[in-house]
Parts: structure tokens; sequence; C-alpha cells
């Protein structure tokens, strides 16, 4: 039989402070909408504390938040497409962006944007971690229960992309003839 250890208050309460907004960020750049930020972050430590028991004292809090943060945050997709589906009438947002109101620094951002968003989920997943929340290769591989050189190999490869991409996005175009 295995023993669940229940969280200290004080231990758990450390580890809400010192890994709040690591866990808002996640779920942010995991789709969770800025109106339900906050919920979903609650829903990640009372899941946190009700499972305390799994986490290895020796291992990464962070990492295992990480991955209790993005169960938290599939599981909430899943809920809020089914509202979604039950309730049609939200329509999808215009994905054409006002170029005249765009400014070089906003479009290198939202290209940025895109470029990321075009990698396969494993890339993406990796090159987050790894570029936005500073997570080493070995807590990445923790978190997602990966071979180390695994987590190399798709940083690697989704560096790659992101560089063709924002080259690509870089390249001077003609803007000659226009007064």
């Amino acid at each position: 039989m295995v023993r669940q250890r229940r969280a200290p208050s004080a231990e758990f309460a450390a580890a809400y402070r010192e890994h709040v907004d690591f866990v808002w960020r996640v779920l942010a750049r995991r789709g969770v909408a800025a109106s339900e930020l906050e919920d979903v972050t609650q829903e990640v430590f009372l899941v946190a504390h009700r499972r305390w028991g799994a986490w290895e004292a020796g291992g990464s809090m962070r990492a295992w938040l990480y991955g209790v943060a993005r169960r938290v945050a599939a599981t909430h997709h899943r809920g809020r497409a089914r509202r979604l589906r039950k309730h049609e009438a939200l329509a999808p947002a215009s994905a054409e962006p006002s170029l005249d109101a765009r400014l070089d620094d906003r479009k290198r951002l939202a290209a940025l944007g895109e470029a990321i968003a075009a990698l396969e989920a494993s890339q993406r997943e990796v090159f987050v971690l790894a570029e936005i929340e500073s997570m080493s290769a070995p807590e990445i591989a923790e978190s997602l229960g990966s071979n180390l050189n695994t987590v190399y190999s798709r940083l690697r490869r989704a560096r790659a992309r992101i560089a063709r991409a924002m080259a690509d996005h870089d390249e001077p175009t003609s803007t000659s003839g226009a007064a």
C-alpha cells in the first residue's frame, strides 16, 4: 500500500508563493483565456494539494507543477469545447488584422507567435518551456516524462524552424512607388 503524505500548510503555502506566477504563465501559454486564468490556476493548486503525496521530494517542484498544470489545462479545454459546442453563439474572431493600424514591432511579434503556433505540438511545448519559462532540458524532460536527448532534439528543431520563419518575415519588401 502506497501511503500519501499530506501537504504541510507552511510547505504548500511556500510552494504556492514561489510557483503561482509560473503556473499562471504556463496556463496562459496553453491557451487558457485571460478571464479564466485565476480560476484555472486555483484548480491547479487544488489538484496539487490533493496529490501532494505524488510529488517526489527530491524532484523538481516546478516540473511536477508543470505536469499538473498541463493536465488541468487539457481538462479545462475539453470542458470549454463542450460548452462552446452547446452554445455555438460565439463567432470566430477575424483573422484579418488591420494592416494600417499595425506597427513593425507588433507585426514581428505576431510573426513570432505564428511561427511558434506552427511548430509541432511536442516542439512547441519544449520551446516554450526552454525559451519562455527558462526551464532546463533536464527539468523539461522530467516534467514531460521524456528522454533528455528527445528534449534536446525537439528544442534544436524548434529553434531552427523559428529562426527560418523569422528570417523569412524579416526579408525586406518593396515599398517603392507609394507616396
